[in-house]
């Protein structure tokens, strides 16, 4: 009896472990099915609804390119998003420290703040500075399903300005299977790179959740060019048949050295890693450093999306986003007039002493955005509005005084991190609403009309004080009415002529309001026309882009030449300027192993009938000169090439060239201040190991500047008088450049594992 009791036991253990199995089984196929290829189309469709009214497409007669996945991908190892854009035509990028530090990206030599960024239609740009600040979110490549680069006015979307180009990036998608990508990388200056990305795919229950986390650690090419960053990317979505409802989170962290200084070239010739930030020196005369000349930030995205396909012809987009950052920088402040400074008296009678400072800052940002798009031929009609409000707070605190410091000349004031001294205090509020129709009538099967009409309507207000003690009281409403037409006509499947004509505007950044007050002057908005006329060819194993663009601007604000304490570059206002040029751009498959692309600008940048004080170094007085000058940072030959040669199965080696021709760094074309032109030569390789049950391992190696060739691509530049101490009389005026020099010979490496 207990021997047919225990087999009974034993018979339902194993019943109940079959069920275990199967319970097991068919959870896990909830989570791994794999959607047939209509289902997936139908995913693709809605992800893509939601960059429908941003992005160009072949019919719309905007000069674009478009960079998917695998492209993403495969140049990765460029570590940011500006340096694997930067073999795109007309582009430009130039960095502080190398490719982990502050980095600029200009496009037709157009600087970011001009340049619109958004991810998945909500931009990206900081309201105020209406900057995009790369390295706070690292490995924003990583996370996109794929980018486009506009050049010139751009398709209408709502926030910054585009006046020389916009950036469009689409966040990862639900993936047609389960996936995981883990890789690591190391290189110079003991860089290190290691992060993972990981997707469920598309669920039985139409569910699909990814996952991207990014770390990058650098020494640094220049002294105190140390970083820290981390990227985190999380989105959940759940696809209807005719719906669809995303969340997405994005985190951005960074620490980094304070780099933006530059140094003059005699320091740098001799030195080529000298950085000044945080030189101080002793009561015995001995100079040192501080170590900890930080910027810090963390910037964090809520977004929440909603697409919806009423039937074939209607679809519908709804979209938030949240964006919250916090951070400060850090600085040393040598032999500093406290009260002139800070408004601090120093307790042991002296008027100066050593100061350790944070100009810190505390922002949060809420766009909402709906978009409709209906189709029936012959006509695509977009429609769109967008709502921004930003509040922005900025302040500064000390933390530490070498000396006793007090508020009125007699109590003591205790100085820490716990218990700092706030100096400045101001508050800064925006209102940006935006509404936008976008029209692509086909006229015949070989042309079309697109129109794109937007209205914009921008309120800013400041109150409180800067750091120098000025009242920032300011409160000023800007209305933009930017209209935009073009025609797209297509003879053949394989050619495309388009002509588009656009009108943009942008209000003035609040670093550009905050000197003008300043300086007493007055700061305006600027508008540009955009011309562009376009050619495309596509045959098997040849194509071809050409591309001749005339943007005409009033009241540009362009780079004056100098730097703020904080290190972001000076503007001004130029009467009549423009950027005329031709765009090149063409590839060829010699053979199935064999191909070559390339590019190439050329352009000419002026400032009309443009006034500046000039000198001879050394006199005590200046004289005016009108003149046609070339505006700063404006290279008029940009170009690059990629060859590709694939060896043998798996094996893929290119070779990569960028030319930037010579540029000035102010608007004057005085010699003085001239960057001189470079070429640098890339070599990349990589082998793939196909590995059982469809797992791969890659192995990459970048190595940059192969011809080591030393080279500076940006510059602050300021004239001044120069003092002998010693014998206390005047040198004169002189010219003062400051460069950002740039590594020679470096190299990444980098191993990926997918599955």
């Amino acid at each position: 009896m207990k021997h047919e009791n225990a087999k009974r036991g034993l018979v339902r253990m194993a019943t109940m472990k079959k069920r275990a199995l199967a319970c097991s089984a068919c959870l896990l196929s909830a989570f791994a099915f794999q959607p047939s290829v209509s289902a997936q189309d139908t995913v693709r469709m809605l992800d893509d609804v939601i960059i429908s009214t941003t992005r160009a497409d072949n019919k719309t007669p905007l000069t674009t390119t478009t960079l998917d996945r695998e492209a993403l991908d495969n140049n990765k190892i460029a570590v940011s998003l500006p340096y694997m854009l930067e073999l795109q035509p007309s582009v430009v990028v130039s960095a502080e420290n190398g490719p982990l530090s502050e980095q600029n990206m200009r496009i037709r030599g157009v600087e970011a703040s001009r340049i619109n960024v958004n991810i998945n239609g909500i931009t990206l740009n900081d309201p105020e500075s209406q900057e995009v600040f790369w390295y706070n979110i690292p490995n924003l490549g990583g996370m996109a399903q794929s980018v486009q680069l506009q050049r010139g006015v751009g398709a209408s979307t709502g926030g910054a300005a585009s006046m020389g180009g916009a950036l469009n990036l689409q966040t990862l998608g639900a993936a047609s299977r389960r996936y995981l990508n883990v890789d690591l990388g190391y290189g110079s200056w003991n860089t290190m790179l290691y992060g993972f990305s990981a997707g469920t795919g598309l669920t039985r229950h139409g569910f699909s959740f990814d996952v991207a986390y990014n770390g990058q650690r650098t020494d640094g090419f220049v002294r105190n060019g140390q970083a820290n960053q981390h990227s985190l990317f999380l989105s959940g979505g759940w696809y209807g048949e005719r719906q669809m409802l995303k969340a997405i989170f994005i985190l951005g962290h960074q620490k980094t050295g304070i780099t933006w200084n530059g140094a003059t070239a005699e320091e740098l010739d001799e030195d080529p890693t000298y950085n000044p930030s945080g030189i101080y020196y002793d009561r015995e005369g001995l100079m040192h450093y501080y170590d900890n000349e930080t910027d810090y930030y963390n910037q964090r995205h809520y977004q929440l999306y909603y697409s919806f396909m009423a039937d074939e012809h209607l679809t519908l987009n709804a979209a938030f986003d949240f964006t919250h950052g916090d951070g400060y920088f850090e600085q040393y402040g040598y032999d500093q007039k406290a009260y002139k400074k800070f408004h601090l008296y120093p307790l042991g009678g002296a008027t100066k002493s050593d100061f350790i400072f944070r100009r810190e800052m505390y922002n949060s940002a809420y766009t909402g955005s709906l978009s409709a798009r209906y189709t029936e031929d012959p006509l695509t009609i977009d429609l769109g509005a967008t709502f921004l409000y930003y509040n922005g707070n900025h302040f500064g605190n000390v933390v530490w005084a070498q000396d006793s410091m007090s508020l009125d000349g007699s109590a003591f004031l205790p100085l820490g991190e716990d218990s700092p001294h706030e100096w400045y205090r101001n508050e800064g509020d925006k209102y940006d609403y935006t509404l936008f129709a976008k029209f692509n009538h086909t006229l015949n099967p070989s042309l079309n009309l697109y129109s794109d009409l937007q209205l914009r309507s921008v309120r800013y207000a400041i109150e409180g004080i800067e750091a120098k003690f000025q009242d920032m009281g300011f409160a000023e409403g800007y209305l933009f009415f930017n209209p935009k037409l073009g025609l797209n006509y297509t003879p053949r499947d394989n050619q495309r002529l388009y002509a588009v004509a656009g009108i943009t505007s942008r209000e003035p950044r609040r670093a550009d309001i905050k000197d003008a007050i300043t300086s007493g002057d007055t700061i305006k908005a600027e508008t540009m026309l955009d011309i562009e006329l376009g050619y495309h060819l596509q045959l098997q194993d040849f194509s071809l882009n050409a591309n001749a663009y005339a943007m005409l601007y009033r009241d540009q604000m362009t780079p004056s030449g100098g730097i703020s304490e904080s290190g972001y570059a000076l503007m001004e206002n130029v009467d009549r300027s423009y950027r005329l040029g031709i765009e090149l751009a063409a590839g060829y498959r010699f053979t199935q192993q064999l191909s070559l692309d390339a590019n190439l600008t050329l352009s000419s940048n002026k400032i009309l009938d443009y006034t500046f004080a000039d000198f001879t170094p050394g006199d005590a007085t200046t004289h005016d000169v009108t003149a046609n000058t070339d505006l700063a940072l404006s290279p008029s030959v940009i170009g690059a090439a990629m060859l590709t040669y694939l060896p043998f199965k798996n094996a893929k080696l290119q070779l990569t060239g960028k030319y930037v021709g010579k540029q000035y760094g102010d608007n004057t074309s005085r010699e003085a201040y001239a960057l001189d032109p470079y070429f640098l030569l890339g070599l990349r390789a990589s082998y793939t190991f196909n590995l059982p049950k469809d797992q791969q391992l890659e192995l990459q190696l970048a190595v940059n500047n192969l011809l080591n060739h030393k080279y500076r691509t940006y510059a602050w530049s300021e004239d001044w008088e120069d003092w002998d101490y010693v014998n206390d009389v005047s040198l004169g005026l002189q010219h003062h450049c400051y460069y950002f020099q740039q590594p020679g010979i470096n190299f990444m490496g980098r191993v990926v594992y997918r599955f």
